[in-house]
């Protein structure tokens, strides 16, 4: 019984510390980390003839007690943004991510929050009314977050093509600038 409560209380810890490490990085220190497609930290805008891996579907509770389903907005392009209230580059980026839902959204963007919810249920009603949140906001759970390679650091963030298909993974923040290049790119795709 000790081993298993020591071996969750070091899972847990080893989550957290990597969410906070990966949350804590510099936006310089964010933004230069490259990687393969599907994979690692930062993925290179792919063109217009390479798809990546199919996004894992999943269901999820939203804040608003509604199951969602990734495949829900099959035929859409979406961000998918893994965050929590307490994460300051995760600040700075959704107030984009709430523009760019009011500018794309009727033009077949969905943008999609998932939180981990380390400070709870009321945090993250609170954070999305305060910052005037219009996109749906999930609930991470651990098969979820395995499903999509773990992860390392927040914000991270998968834009799916309207295939379902990873065409980008961005750990740590980036400008309304990347998102609208990739917003518009695969926009502009049959």
């Amino acid at each position: 019984m000790k081993k298993q409560r020591l071996f969750s209380f070091l899972t847990i810890f080893a989550l957290a510390a990597a969410l906070a490490v990966g949350c804590s990085k510099s936006n310089e220190q964010a933004n230069a980390e490259p990687a393969a497609k599907g994979g690692g930290e930062a993925v290179q805008t792919a063109t217009s003839t390479t798809s990546g891996p199919v996004a894992p579907d999943f269901q999820l509770r939203g804040v608003d007690g509604k199951i969602h389903k990734l495949s829900d907005y099959k035929g859409k392009v979406i961000i998918l943004d893994f965050w929590d209230t307490w994460c300051p580059p995760c600040r700075m980026e959704i107030p984009d991510f709430v523009k760019l839902q009011e500018q794309y959204g009727k033009k077949g963007l969905q943008i999609i929050g998932v939180a981990f919810g380390r400070q709870g249920l009321d945090a993250v009603k609170n954070f999305m009314e305060q910052y005037h949140i219009n996109y749906p906001v999930l609930l991470a759970t651990m098969e979820v977050v395995q499903a999509y390679g773990g992860i390392q650091g927040i914000p991270t963030t998968f834009v799916i093509d309207k295939h379902g298909r990873i065409y980008q993974k961005y750990v740590g923040y980036r400008p309304r600038s990347v998102w609208e290049s990739d917003i518009q790119t695969l926009l502009a795709q049959k």
